[in-house]
């Protein structure tokens, strides 16, 4: 998807988040628009990362994504 882009923006909008000790997650739409060639693409998609807490510090610890059709 990001092969040979020259320019790349993620704007996000978050629909939900909780978190249960040292576990969170958030569920979001993501618009990503991606330059390459002087054209812009724009897609969006659903997803959901989910981080862990370690040592006073948040991680990422798995990303998905799935593409929202038009």
């Amino acid at each position: 998807m990001f092969f040979c882009a020259s320019g790349l923006e993620i704007e996000i909008q978050i629909t939900a988040s909780d978190s249960i000790g040292n576990l969170a997650y958030i569920i979001l739409i993501e618009k990503v628009t991606q330059t390459s060639i002087g054209r812009k693409n724009q897609s969006l998609s659903n997803a959901t990362n989910l981080f862990e807490n370690m040592g006073a510090k948040w991680y990422l610890i798995h990303h998905h994504g799935s593409p929202i059709l038009r």
